[in-house]
């Protein structure tokens, strides 16, 4: 399998790459703007890297020409609108997205008042991405992740559908690249989906680590 990660030197991604090495053995494509300068920690026979701007249709195209998947580690609606161009017009399918938690007005109690306080008139382009990925073809998925932080060995996290109130003030970026992994591994997971991305159990009035 040959997977290209547009955005790779993101947070996630650094943890992302090393899962899907140690998990699997796809071909990576990892794509980012100075990717060559940024990830050469990340380079061997089976990483390709690239330099490129995700809002630049010839930069995307010679990133994903090859890939069975493409995942984005962000989700800003120039680019988004690009790569679902670029991939009806190579006749790509597979895209699975990170996202931003609340694109649907769906965070519920006490912790959605805090993060509305949070993230403000913040939510506009997401919303703009996600409606982008619903109106295309694509077999997207998208992720609304809750809040984020880091540590090693927590994998754990729980799905919510859209339509449901989202429940859960956190999650590791190791469960989400987990959950990208499951999502690359079972091909009818998550097609067409938003789904929300939480830690169990933590249905919490703001984040912990707040």
């Amino acid at each position: 399998m040959k997977i290209t990660i547009i955005g790779a030197a993101g947070q996630i991604p650094s943890y992302l790459i090393p899962m899907l090495q140690k998990q699997t053995d796809a071909q990576l494509t990892l794509f980012a703007r100075q990717a060559t300068q940024r990830l050469l920690g990340f380079s061997n026979p089976c990483v390709r890297i690239i330099d490129g701007d995700a809002t630049k249709a010839n930069d995307v195209k010679m990133a994903i020409t090859d890939a069975d998947v493409v995942f984005m580690d962000f989700d800003g609606p120039e680019a988004i609108k690009n790569v679902i161009t670029v991939m009806d017009q190579l006749a790509k399918k597979r895209l699975i997205v990170a996202g931003l938690l609340g694109v649907f007005d769906e965070v519920a109690g006490a912790f959605g008042k805090w993060n509305n306080s949070m993230i403000g008139s913040g939510y506009r382009p997401h919303k703009q991405a996600v409606t982008a990925l619903e109106n295309s073809d694509l077999d997207y998925t998208y992720l609304r992740m809750t809040w984020l932080y880091n540590q090693d060995g927590n994998t754990r996290y729980e799905i919510q559908k859209k339509g449901q109130p989202l429940i859960g003030a956190q999650v590791t970026r190791q469960a989400i690249s987990q959950y990208v992994i499951d999502l690359i591994q079972d091909p009818k997971l998550g097609i067409r989906e938003a789904n929300a991305v939480v830690e169990p159990n933590t249905n919490f009035a703001k984040p912990s680590f707040y």
